[in-house]
């Protein structure tokens, strides 16, 4: 799809698609109100600036098959779209390709859906060579299923043999076939970047960090969160979508232990599945963490929508309770609470469940900090170890290998007890099996 020239003059449109049933009518998106799926979409076009001239909340309670919706708003749409000298609308619903083809043939101007939106603003986002081969795949498996005919004038040469062969390959195959073999060759390409990506994996694990992971919605201050932990100035901005690319940083718990921090790209409600697929190379990198951190903008009024949204993705991913990484909740964005609000959330802050703070101004952040050194610790073995004084070079490796927590020495040894990563249990017990005391 060819990138959006700016800036562009738009209409925004949010379908509320009704089931009739003898008791009542039900909203078949009923998670959230339509005027929050509205702030939404409206925050979503801001992303690439587009300039929305007009939006609103359209009733359909019987979606046309050919247009979604019925004649009357159609050609409400098209005066609009004529008298505002209209470049784009956009339909915050999935449109079929016919929907689509039709709504632009009667509408006489460009038309995308929810996932063409989100697609740009994909596209317009990513930095990294592998976050522009993710994008490239995403918009070509979504360009395959918007193939509709057009026309059959410009098909090859009648196929078979004799005067009773049929048509050759039409244009539409011709099209998907160029298509599916660009698909080809980026899922090739991607391949090739996963590899890349385990290899630094297997590395990492060969070292004892931990990896935490930064989930959440769209906008929930995660980029924040990261440059807040890391001291780093990672792309953040209140903005849908404003991070894409992964990033990882090397930070200090309060303990002194060193963990790998992973930032990733933000969920989204009614993300379509080929998107997932397309940054499942990214999205690796959650399924490989220790410990994942779930970002929530606790003062968004659709908060628990949101959450849920993520829970639904990463369920996607194979990332549960029961078989992925253990999830702590942190509750970002208490600045914009009431104040009691939000000095009951810090006071009530535990060892045990979310953790409230604000990214932006960082109250909390020791807590979590604290939270996630804690968590890492539970997994560790408290060792003595005996190492005679003549190893000098073993007791240098026993400060790679290990937190030193106490130290005591001998005229022929060295005696400390030590803290043991769940990483370095086995290659700290190969290395200082024979020193370890086991009274």
């Amino acid at each position: 799809m060819d990138r959006l020239p700016q800036p562009f003059r738009a209409v925004l449109l949010e379908p509320v698609l009704h089931i009739r049933s003898e008791a009542a009518s039900h909203d078949l998106r009923g998670n959230r109100s339509p005027e929050a799926r509205l702030q939404e979409a409206v925050g979503l076009s801001a992303a690439i600036n587009l300039n929305i001239v007009h939006s609103g909340v359209v009733k359909v309670n019987s979606p046309k098959p050919a247009t979604l919706f019925g004649e009357g708003k159609v050609a409400e749409l098209a005066g609009i779209v004529a008298s505002e000298e209209i470049d784009l609308v956009v339909v915050d619903h999935p449109l079929s390709p016919v929907q689509q083809r039709n709504l632009e043939r009667r509408l006489k101007t460009k038309v995308i859906d929810r996932t063409g939106l989100i697609l740009e603003i994909f596209g317009d986002r990513a930095r990294t060579k592998e976050g522009r081969l993710q994008v490239d795949l995403a918009h070509l498996t979504w360009q395959k299923s918007r193939l509709v005919r057009s026309w059959t004038h410009l098909e090859r040469q009648r196929g078979g043999a004799g005067f009773m062969g049929g048509p050759g390959e039409t244009q539409i195959e011709a099209d998907r076939r160029q298509i599916q073999d660009r698909i080809i060759a980026l899922q090739k390409q991607l391949e090739s970047v996963r590899r890349t990506r385990d290899l630094h994996r297997k590395k990492r694990k060969k070292i004892p960090q931990p990896v935490v992971a930064l989930v959440g919605y769209t906008n929930a201050g995660k980029s924040t969160l990261f440059n807040r932990l890391t001291e780093s100035d990672v792309f953040a901005k209140d903005l849908l979508f404003a991070t894409l690319d992964p990033t990882l940083r090397k930070i200090t718990l309060p303990h002194g232990r060193e963990v790998i921090l992973s930032d990733t790209v933000g969920f989204i409600s009614d993300l379509p599945t080929h998107l997932v697929a397309a940054f499942r190379a990214t999205l690796e990198e959650v399924l490989e963490a220790d410990l994942i951190l779930h970002v929530r903008d606790i003062s968004h009024p659709d908060t628990d929508a949101q959450a849920e949204d993520v829970k639904k993705t990463l369920n996607d991913l194979g990332v549960d309770a029961q078989t992925g990484a253990p999830i702590i909740e942190v509750w970002n964005k208490i600045d914009c609470l009431d104040p009691a609000y939000r000095d009951k959330l810090l006071s009530d802050a535990g060892s045990e469940g979310p953790v409230a703070l604000s990214a932006l101004t960082g109250a909390g952040i020791d807590q979590l900090s604290t939270r996630i050194d804690a968590f890492i610790a539970q997994h560790d073995d408290v060792l003595s170890v005996r190492i005679p004084v003549e190893e000098g070079a073993l007791l240098a490796k026993l400060y790679q290998m290990a937190e030193v927590l106490e130290r005591t020495d001998a005229e022929d040894c060295v005696s400390a007890e030590v803290r043991v990563s769940d990483k370095q249990r086995g290659p700290f017990r190969d290395t200082f099996g024979a020193f370890i005391d086991k009274g």
